[in-house]
């Protein structure tokens, strides 16, 4: 359903100055061709030739911008339902989300989906841009009426931050520059209210979590991987799971160069004071807060794959570096999205289907809940068979 997605993400492109000439004449010969006087800026992400034909955008394509105070990248996904999993990959590592709603229409099932989405994904902060506000003259009362429905949707998710902007994509009011037409709304443009977020990164101040990835086996044993969440010092203390041994972190190397510390994000060799058995797949942690070592948990499933879940297949679970045997113990119920709440197991589960169910794996995984740390709360399942990513899931 177009709600012009498209054209707003090339408005941002083209009034942010993202783009270049030939690109921006490439767009200009493209809307002439087609009869149109203005230029049609959502050519200049619909790049597939399906979504052209379509009018839709069905793929997830990553966008890249700067303003004077902020680097962006945009996770263009697609709004159709049949593509709830492209959004799931889309917004899995993102800082905040926009919702696009078309005035003329309303809140319709499709933005109830990605605002549940948004929430399921432990996004914090919501941006809902009312579009299209050219086609209803700009009329506050269409806006007002809007915001209070999505607002009593919404209220049961308790999202952090959640604003709302009236704008036109298509004549760039309230995109980035304020325009002359909204004067009766005094709040920031969609730019400076993304310019806005909040973008500390709070991993870096969790527990430990350093999951190994791979062992590098010399005269002194270094152990390698990337630091999913907290800070590390030479001469801290950590403990390694599943052992659950002791010891000092001796000295912390990136490319062969010496650091004192590292935090979230950083990946490094670390090289321990003493000689553990520790191989892919174990996680160095802190001595305060250590993840819980489960071989049964409970979570939030969005179904990938062309064909139904199995209840009684074969899979692998992909957890940081750790990948174990695991079942289904049983699938609970469906998630509707449309009125948040839960759904009898009438039929299959199918793809972009969202479940609850129990796993249990073979050996323990060292997990916290997603709504804590995404890195540690977050697994894929791997179909033993086709080798196939089948599942996302999100551990409660």
């Amino acid at each position: 359903m177009d709600d012009g997605k498209s054209t707003l993400i090339g408005r941002l492109l083209h009034d942010t100055r993202a783009i270049l000439e030939d690109q921006l004449a490439a767009v200009a010969r493209a809307s002439s061709k087609r009869g149109q006087g203005d230029l049609d800026l959502s050519l200049l992400t619909d790049g597939l030739e399906a979504e052209r034909e379509q009018g839709i955008t069905i793929d997830v394509a990553y966008r890249y911008f700067t303003t004077g105070r902020r680097k962006f990248i945009i996770a263009d996904t697609p709004g159709h339902e049949q593509y709830t999993r492209n959004m799931v990959t889309g917004a899995s590592t993102a800082g905040a989300a926009v919702i696009l709603l078309d005035a003329r229409k309303g809140l319709l099932p499709q933005s109830r989906r990605h605002l549940y989405l948004a929430h399921l994904l432990g996004i914090r902060d919501v941006i809902v841009a009312v579009n299209k506000l050219d086609l209803v003259g700009y009329a506050p009362g269409i806006f007002d009426a809007l915001r209070s429905e999505f607002e009593r949707f919404a209220a049961s998710l308790a999202i952090p931050n959640l604003q709302f902007i009236p704008m036109s994509a298509l004549r760039g009011d309230m995109v980035v520059e304020r325009g002359t037409r909204l004067g009766w709304y005094q709040g920031p443009t969609l730019l400076e209210a993304l310019e806005a977020v909040n973008v500390v990164d709070e991993t870096a101040a969790r527990p430990l979590r350093f999951p190994v990835q791979y062992v590098l086996r010399g005269k002194e044993r270094g152990y390698m991987g990337r630091i999913a969440s907290g800070t590390l010092r030479a001469g801290d203390e950590v403990v390694a799971l599943p052992s659950g041994r002791r010891t000092r972190v001796k000295a912390i190397t990136v490319l062969d160069e010496v650091r004192g510390a590292a935090a979230a994000g950083d990946s490094v060799t670390l090289l321990l004071a003493d000689e553990l058995d520790v191989s892919r797949g174990d996680m160095l942690v802190g001595l305060v807060r250590a993840p819980r070592a489960a071989k049964a948990f409970e979570a939030k499933l969005c179904w990938l794959a062309n064909e139904p879940l199995a209840p009684q297949g074969r899979y692998l679970l992909k957890h940081t570096t750790r990948n174990v045997k695991a079942k289904f113990a049983s699938i609970n119920y469906r998630v509707d999205v449309q009125a948040l709440d839960r759904k009898p197991l009438d039929g299959e589960i199918r793809m972009n289907d969202i479940v609850h169910a129990a796993l249990v794996v073979q050996q323990p995984v060292f997990v916290d809940s997603y709504a804590v740390d995404r890195a540690t709360g977050a697994f894929i399942l791997i179909d033993e068979a086709t080798n196939q990513t089948v599942a996302a899931g999100m551990i409660e």
